[in-house]
């Protein structure tokens, strides 16, 4: 979701931070902006295109600084509209029409320019507040009450007045903040939603950053500190310091640990593929060998020292998780009860935090987040957690995440940096993660023999190759795709453990070619979505060969005998073969326990081509961000 980039040195930085919002441009906005402190004055451009229109703003008005703060906005209040847009300034008593300009680069008599990422859940009544005091407000966002707030209550000195600003503020965020009267400061601060320091090098006179993703410093510094819950940053030339929220409501000196982090530009090339998407779905085989490189047996303490005697006193597993992170969790509650023998339950994280659940000690709670930073995920654990259950781990794409740091254990995926919105290789990473917990979990429980260990350690080995195998059928999946872009609805049916993967299929769908996608278990038909099926109405089918093939065969039909228009991804033994409204794909072959990682590929060649052909944007479709780091 939003971004945040700001930055004090001696060189101009107005580069720096539009460099730093193009690399975080894969999560998604829908405005942008910078603000400097020039010529004694704030000046700012904003813009609701791309970042790329931005940049051109900024050169065009000659803006520049040595300090400075940046944004990319994902609206929550307020419409996408320039006057929404980040960087906010305050607007105290006293000034005038005159002295502001709500668009474009421009000096202001305001003191204060402040970027949020978050959700401020009292701003109304702030707001209120603020007007009584004869505050102006330009905008409809929570974001701009926080401006205010920093103005009204400073008196000379920006860190006590962003600390005191904080105790007033109920919500989630992560700010950076800097003052017309205090050149050469920035001052950050979070609360539910991540911010990372960066400590610049001596070569550029000890110039320091912030950033809501380290990502976004790559090329500038490699020595980050992650901000904790409650913590507010000071930066200025050659020094930095943290302070920290307490109980009491003060704040006290901390010391951070500054990492060396080699983050990865989100700025790849896309080298011979049309998007991200494509590229990141080409690149399912290297993550899926990356993920299983260090993997030479099945033990528990791949995810952990220690594991091995949490993993053998649990009685129940519950999967914590978003959108396509929940589905991954679906099929990996097919894997745990039929493999580990464990009882599992699967719960959207936005829904657990909020329902009235029984609390299980030796439950073992698993986050799956690609980011890390997926805040309703965040939310749950820590609700497991105030519950008594402590046994924690992670399936995540991050190692530095601050779902990482919050879980005991981790298995971090290596699917590398996902540009395209909807995910590809960090949901097949993230089932490879997943069944490598169950096997684990079955070995620890006594379920796992070497044999057994030896044919799925065979089959993992063998998974890249397999996946391959299946990209190769991308001709065939382009010529379905011109059928299905002049569709508006589609049905996904599956089975078993490939049901969630028929639900990720019509995710995939929808999210980015805006065709309306609904997916069901193949024996719930009869019960109500059979209604819906007509010649307009393709159904998309995954075939494998299993134990309900036969069954699945039988669903077939009665779509057949409606008239419906019939797309199976069938596996080579299966013995379905295509015809008049029956249209098939035959898989390279039948893999078992781990069929839902192939099948899933096919899936997502449907989509990606349906939207190209459709003319959508395919990278970053509307309404929708990458990471999610508020409710």
């Amino acid at each position: 979701m939003c971004g945040i980039v700001g930055a004090v040195s001696t060189r101009n930085i107005v580069p720096i931070l539009i460099e730093g919002l193009k690399r975080l441009e894969y999560r998604g906005y829908d405005s942008c902006g910078v603000a400097v402190h020039q010529g004694g004055e704030l000046r700012r451009a904003r813009s609701t295109a791309r970042v790329a229109e931005l940049e051109l703003e900024v050169a065009r008005d000659d803006v520049r600084s040595g300090i400075g703060i940046a944004h990319t906005r994902w609206a929550t209040h307020g419409a996408p509209a320039v006057h929404n847009a980040h960087p906010h300034f305050s607007r105290g008593p006293g000034v005038s029409d005159a002295d502001v300009a709500v668009a474009g680069g421009t000096a202001h008599s305001g003191r204060i320019a402040l970027v949020h990422n978050g959700i401020i859940e009292n701003h109304d009544e702030l707001r209120a507040e603020l007007i009584g005091r004869g505050y102006v407000f330009n905008s409809q966002t929570d974001t701009e009450v926080i401006a205010h707030l920093v103005d009204h209550l400073y008196d000379g000195d920006l860190l006590d007045a962003v600390q005191r600003t904080t105790m007033r503020l109920r919500g989630a965020y992560a700010i950076a903040v800097f003052c017309r009267d205090e050149p050469q400061r920035v001052i950050g601060a979070r609360e539910g939603s991540p911010l990372v320091l960066g400590v610049g090098s001596a070569a550029h006179a000890g110039e320091n950053f912030l950033a809501s993703d380290a990502m976004a410093l790559a090329g500038v510094t490699d020595q980050i500190v992650y901000l904790e819950e409650g913590d507010v940053v000071d930066l200025q030339l050659g020094k930095h310091w943290v302070t920290q929220r307490t109980a009491q409501g003060d704040f006290k000196p901390v010391q951070r640990e500054v990492r060396t982090v080699h983050a990865h530009s989100g700025a790849a090339e896309l080298g011979p593929y049309r998007h991200y998407m494509q590229k990141e779905i080409f690149e399912q085989p290297k993550a899926i060998a990356d993920t299983l490189d260090a993997v030479t047996g099945i033990t528990p303490e791949l995810f952990g020292d220690g594991a091995w005697s949490v993993f053998k006193g649990v009685d129940s597993v519950l999967i914590l998780a978003c959108g396509t992170s929940y589905y991954s969790g679906s099929v990996a509650k097919y894997w745990l009860e039929s493999i580990a023998k464990i009882p599992t339950s699967v719960e959207v994280a936005s829904e657990y935090r909020y329902r009235d659940s029984v609390p299980n000690p030796r439950t073992l709670v698993v986050t799956i987040t690609q980011s890390g930073e997926t805040a309703d995920t965040l939310a749950a654990l820590k609700h497991a957690r105030s519950l008594g259950m402590a046994h924690t781990l992670t399936v995540c794409n991050v190692a530095t995440s601050a779902m990482v740091r919050e879980c005991r254990f981790a298995y971090i995926t290596r699917a590398g940096v996902e540009i395209g919105v909807a995910s590809t290789k960090a949901f097949s990473t993230q089932l490879v993660g997943l069944f490598l917990l169950t096997l684990s979990l079955a070995q620890a429980r006594g379920h796992l023999s070497d044999a057994q260990e030896a044919a799925h350690m065979k089959a993992l080995r063998h998974l890249p190759v397999a996946v391959q195998a299946v990209l190769a059928l991308e001709p065939q999946v382009i010529a379905w795709s011109q059928e299905f872009a002049r569709k508006e609805n589609a049905l996904f049916l599956g089975r078993g453990l490939h049901y969630p993967i028929a639900l990720e299929g019509a995710l995939k769908l929808k999210e980015i070619s805006y065709i309306h996608a609904e997916a069901y278990p193949a024996g719930e038909l009869k019960h109500g979505p059979l209604a819906l099926v007509t010649a307009e109405m393709p159904v998309v089918t995954i075939a494998p060969n299993d134990a309900l093939l036969e069954k699945l065969k039988s669903n077939l039909q009665e779509v057949r005998a409606r008239g419906g228009e019939l797309f199976v991804f069938a596996d080579a033994d299966t013995r379905i073969e295509g015809g008049p409204g029956l249209h098939v794909i035959r898989m390279p072959e039948h893999y078992g326990a781990l069929s839902p990682i192939l099948h899933v590929v096919p899936l997502q060649l449907l989509a990606y081509h349906t939207a190209c052909a459709r003319g959508t944007d395919v990278d970053k479709p509307r309404n929708l961000a990458k990471s999610v780091t508020v409710e």
